[in-house]
């Protein structure tokens, strides 16, 4: 593994253990094994090494949803299609989307929430947009489509939340099926 990736996995668990602020750029290269000068070489600055934490991983989601999202006139399969990337990609990657959430959910003045902010609305916007699409051929969305994706993903980020939060041994399947029931339970709510 080279030096720049070494740094790059070594900060993104120390800030994912002990948050973006309790943590020192001489603490992140004692542990990538790296001279603070190697590490500036790479990243500029601490926040250029966020930067670059933050963007590493994400544009695997990024790429992922997209092709997920793409709307194929079929929208319970394109969300299902999605909803299982998403379980997925977030139970094999927990340090990268438990930091991604506490970087949402942190002061929208920190450096953190500035740079995950982007990324998230990134994803919004594609959502709405497949929404939109949609729209066009169910009709009963209302102009409600940026609505649609914000509860669409608020509701996936709060069962990956919980899901993290049980014991291992406790942990539904995240699975197909799992992905169905969860989007069944969007479109249609508890009472169909």
């Amino acid at each position: 593994m080279d030096n720049r990736m070494n740094i790059l996995q070594k900060a993104l668990q120390l800030f994912y253990e002990k948050g973006y602020d309790a943590i020192g750029v001489q603490e992140i290269a004692d542990a990538a094994g790296v001279t603070k000068p190697t590490l500036y070489h790479y990243f500029g600055s601490k926040y250029g090494l966020l930067e670059a934490v933050a963007r590493e991983d994400y544009v695997q989601l990024r790429d992922g949803l997209a092709v997920r999202a793409e709307y194929a006139g079929d929208l319970p399969m394109n969300l299902e299609l999605l909803t299982k990337f998403y379980l997925d990609f977030c139970s094999s990657h927990e340090a990268y989307y438990k930091l991604m959430m506490a970087m949402m959910y942190s002061a929208k003045e920190s450096d953190t929430y500035k740079v995950i902010y982007p990324c998230m609305q990134e994803i919004i916007r594609m959502l709405t947009d497949m929404f939109l699409k949609a729209g066009d051929i169910i009709g009963n969305m209302r102009g409600r489509q940026e609505q649609y994706s914000i509860g669409f993903f608020g509701m996936l980020n709060n069962y990956m939340l919980y899901w993290f939060g049980r014991d291992a041994e406790s942990r539904p399947e995240l699975s197909g099926g799992q992905a169905h029931e969860l989007v069944h339970q969007f479109l249609y709510g508890i009472y169909v």
